[in-house]
């Protein structure tokens, strides 16, 4: 769901955090389409591009727009997109993780087969629906270690790495400084894209790439109305963003 990890103010009171943090869950499940993480079985045997995570990989799949379509359109090849609102690295639950919450989950059976590109994020909601953004070392302990070559989400890259498909893991977007539910998270979302960073620099074949950028001071355009999930403007930048990465690294696109 965590498309807009960090922004400024530590302002809002846990009870109301914890209640805009639900309500969130929830609208992200409505919102995102339920074919998204989907795709037929010819796309998904002739694709070579996965794409993997929470909303912000997700979000405008049902109007095409999501990130993964715009990188499609860009390369002018298919992209599977298996992307889930809610999802976290971690998720205990094992029916709904087996479903897609996990994000470990949704890189199986023929749509995880013969991939060169893996597209992933993740991490945000492990921070900011599981411990709001407040007491959250041991769950980014858990997460990834200071250097990147620890953790659940190395861990993950490991097993995708071990397919011989490279990786591009997107960051997230920051508030610009307009009230978002998701104030609390600056710290911890720096500290975050460093890990992830750090863990790329030790292999070749993983690029981390950063959006941090993209959200100048004031500039509302790059969010929706809730001021977390990306506006369509956002996912088509970001979305030609990543593109740009894979087409520099791969000489074949």
């Amino acid at each position: 769901m965590t498309a807009n990890l960090a922004s400024l103010s530590l302002s809002r009171k846990p009870s109301f955090m914890r209640f805009i943090v639900v309500l969130w869950c929830l609208i992200a499940a409505l919102m995102v389409d339920p074919n998204a993480a989907r795709a037929n079985t010819t796309q998904t045997q002739e694709a070579k591009i996965l794409a993997m995570g929470d909303s912000l990989m997700a979000w405008h799949g049902a109007s095409d727009n999501s990130i993964a379509d715009v990188v499609g359109r860009v390369l002018g090849e298919p992209v599977i997109n298996r992307s889930i609102g809610g999802a976290k690295i971690i998720h205990a639950l094992p029916v709904t993780g087996a479903l897609g919450l996990r994000i470990s989950a949704q890189f199986s059976g023929k749509a995880a087969q013969d991939k060169d590109w893996v597209i992933l994020n993740g991490g945000g909601n492990d921070l900011y629906v599981s411990c709001g953004c407040g007491k959250c070392r041991r769950r980014m302990a858990r997460l990834i270690s200071p250097d990147g070559s620890a953790g659940e989400i190395p861990k993950l890259v490991a097993q995708i790495r071990a397919t011989g498909a490279r990786v591009a893991y997107v960051g997230y977007l920051r508030s610009p400084g307009v009230d978002s539910s998701a104030d609390a998270c600056l710290e911890l979302g720096n500290t975050l894209e460093k890990r992830l960073d750090a863990m790329a620099r030790k292999d070749e074949g993983v690029y981390f790439i950063s959006i941090a950028d993209m959200t100048k001071y004031g500039d509302r355009s790059m969010h929706g109305i809730d001021m977390v999930h990306p506006s369509r403007k956002a996912s088509n930048l970001i979305g030609q963003r990543v593109a740009d990465v894979i087409k520099k690294a791969d000489k074949v696109r």
